[in-house]
């Protein structure tokens, strides 16, 4: 185990060079367990990491200095095949019952979006058939309005896809879906909708802590 003075220390975006001065979140994590240089290491959970990589370059500066609070939680939470499913599931989850929603309402698709948020909590991986009609709907529906939904309607449908595929799976599947999601709204502010994103925007992001929490709790006894 290595220091680290987390109130100084000020966490970036993007990968970078084996430093003490500029790191990711899940940089910092591999530095205090003392493994080689890595934004993957070996001592957290795959899942979580995956959810923290994309969210650290997701959200402005001041929400990426909250992410602190986690990293020496991070440290040991790799887990068994079935607890990275169970995590898994949960951000499957938020992204489909919550994420997604909230960017369908954005676009005035109220009934797309109530038909997601009233989908039963996703616990298990044999609930992921009867849930892929609703979130094609959405997608579908989506397309006229897609700078602001479409991408993150199709990112939530395949990570519940691809959900099952165990946790490196579903790490590429959380990379792309949060890209997509945040592509949408860049390119939406880009065309000066920055003010009318933020309300969303805000919701979401308040959501988080919560899905992190829930996420750090499952461990083998539970």
């Amino acid at each position: 185990m290595q220091t680290l003075d987390l109130e100084t220390l000020e966490l970036k975006t993007g990968a970078h060079a084996p430093n003490e001065t500029e790191m990711c979140v899940m940089e910092a994590v591999a530095f205090i367990a003392g493994e080689k240089w890595s934004d993957s290491p070996q001592c957290a959970s795959p899942v979580i990491a995956a959810f923290m990589r994309s969210y650290n370059d997701s959200v402005n500066d001041e929400i990426r200095q909250s992410l602190k609070q986690y990293i020496p939680r991070l440290i040991g939470t790799r887990g068994s095949a079935a607890v990275e499913e169970r995590r898994s599931l949960m951000a499957a989850d938020w992204l489909a019952r919550v994420h997604t929603p909230a960017w369908l309402r954005l676009a005035g698709l109220n009934v797309q979006a109530e038909a997601l948020e009233t989908l039963p909590e996703i616990t298990s991986m044999a609930q992921i058939p009867s849930i892929k009609g609703p979130i094609e709907a959405a997608r579908e529906s989506s397309s006229a309005a897609r700078d602001a939904a479409g991408a993150a309607a199709g990112a939530a449908a395949r990570a519940a896809a691809w959900a099952g595929g165990g946790a490196a799976a579903w790490a590429a599947a959380w990379d792309a879906a949060w890209a997509a999601a945040r592509d949408a709204a860049g390119a939406a502010a880009r065309d000066a909708a920055r003010d009318a994103l933020k309300p969303t925007v805000d919701k979401l992001q308040a959501t988080v802590p919560e899905l992190i929490e829930r996420m750090l709790s499952i461990t083998e006894a539970k």
